[in-house]
């Protein structure tokens, strides 16, 4: 697919059934009806609950050059930028590198401390990658999410490989990994169990 030096990847935690974030997200519950309080803190459990049990996989997801992600996962703002919002991850967010933020609002660039740097993209998922590759300096893209954002880029065929963190839950509806995308051709490359998460990665093929 990719014929770039560092590949375009894509990490995200999905329910048994496929669900990355239940229905009625908002500010106070940015993940819905999650099984849970809201937070996703049910679902992102093997991230915080057991981290060296899955360091890894963390490290892993730590290594990108450059990351993309949906507006509804930078935050609960829509239409204009009428208020301040930097994220939800604080002044020092775990990026460590530049963030491409798809919108269809302008906004100028947003350092953080720590080296992340948000950049707001209108002009689509293909003008997000390309400059996200530039940033990545050789080094992988990362696909952040959420499931929706993942959705497009697999529909465009733009996605290298998939890893999946499956928690052991069903949800039965939400924002759902792969609707919406054409059948695809995976290889399975790893899979890996842990306490409450199996961690799947399957390559794209052309």
């Amino acid at each position: 697919m990719s014929t770039h030096t560092g590949r375009v990847v894509c990490d995200i935690t999905v329910t048994a059934d496929g669900y990355s974030a239940g229905h009625g997200q908002s500010e106070l519950r940015p993940f819905g009806d999650d099984g849970g309080d809201g937070t996703g803190e049910r679902l992102h459990a093997w991230m915080f609950g057991t981290p060296d049990e899955n360091r890894a996989e963390l490290d892993r997801m730590a290594e990108a050059g450059a990351f993309v992600m949906g507006r509804n996962m930078f935050g609960p703002v829509r239409g204009d930028w009428d208020r301040p919002w930097n994220g939800w991850w604080g002044d020092d967010p775990p990026f460590h590198a530049p963030v491409f933020v798809l919108t269809h609002h302008p906004r100028e660039p947003q350092p953080m401390d720590g080296g992340t740097t948000y950049h707001f993209v209108t002009d689509g998922i293909g003008s997000a990658l390309d400059r996200a590759r530039a940033a990545a300096g050789g080094r992988d893209v990362q696909i952040q999410g959420g499931a929706t954002t993942v959705n497009q880029y697999l529909a465009a065929g733009l996605i290298d490989e998939v890893r999946l963190h499956v928690v052991p839950f069903t949800l039965g509806a939400g924002t759902r990994l792969f609707d919406g995308v054409p059948p695809l051709r995976l290889e399975q490359v790893a899979a890996r169990a842990a306490t409450g998460v199996t961690h799947l990665t399957y390559r794209v093929l052309a």
